[in-house]
């Protein structure tokens, strides 16, 4: 996990535009706001390049930014500049992250919760949003269960060409562990106009709904919904994206 989106984080952006973050914005605040959560503090664990965190900024929110690659943090941190915003951007482990206080809501998206590859990690990790959040707080997660990882992209290769940048995904779903490895060749165009190759391996873990939910009520949270993503609809093991809404519910 510590070594995940290093060099990826300088093109990280570029790669990743086809996600509708003002459209996953649109969802996420409404969920928000059914909650009565239309201002104060959140925090967002694995934050990355801050794209929603500095969305949220701009709906009024006073944004807390959490990843543990520096090198996304810097993109996240002169993005904020451009906006003008107030995020605080914190390098930290979600496994063990601090803060000074108590938060009206914390949230994570795009699969970040899948890269707590340890469930017994994971289960801190809900620990320490239950104990961050206010009184009925709100936790607000996607993820990707097993299916995805096992029917979905199992064994696939993704490959794409563009003018300054290249890559090729590969991944590789380890059933025995519930692991999926992804393996990522970046081949991105210097100055000298050579192409300098950058290779990553990323590790995320299949949950499945049943394992998520039972994992959220260990931690002491009150599991709320359960929805396929971007919908009101209950998630089954069938969903690729599944949102967690779940609850402060006493330290």
């Amino acid at each position: 996990m510590n070594d995940a989106y290093q060099d990826f984080a300088s093109v990280y952006d570029e790669l990743m535009d086809n996600i509708p973050y003002e459209e996953w914005f649109e969802y996420l605040h409404s969920l928000l706001k059914e909650f009565n959560i239309d201002c104060g503090i959140i925090a967002e664990l694995g934050c990355g390049t801050g794209s929603m965190t500095e969305l949220m900024a701009q709906a009024g929110y006073d944004m807390i930014g959490i990843d543990n690659s520096p090198s996304m943090l810097d993109i996240a941190n002169e993005k904020k500049a451009e906006k003008g915003s107030n995020s605080l951007y914190l390098c930290q482990d979600m496994r063990e992250f601090e803060l000074y206080g108590t938060v009206a809501a914390t949230i994570s998206i795009c699969d970040s919760i899948n890269y707590i590859t340890e469930p017994d990690e994971l289960l801190r990790v809900f620990r320490l949003v239950n104990n961050y959040l206010d009184p009925k707080g709100i936790f607000i997660f996607d993820f990707h269960p097993r299916h995805y990882y096992k029917e979905i992209v199992a064994d696939s290769t993704i490959a794409e060409d563009r003018d300054d940048i290249s890559f090729i995904w590969d991944n590789f779903y380890d059933e025995e562990e519930d692991i999926n490895e992804l393996y990522l060749s970046l081949f991105i165009k210097e100055k000298d106009d050579l192409y300098r190759k950058h290779e990553e391996v990323h590790f995320q873990r299949g949950y499945t709904l049943e394992e998520m939910k039972n994992l959220i009520k260990s931690s002491g949270l009150e599991l709320l919904h359960a929805y396929d993503a971007f919908t009101k609809e209950e998630a089954t093991e069938e969903c690729e994206r599944i949102y967690i809404i779940a609850r402060e519910s006493g330290k």
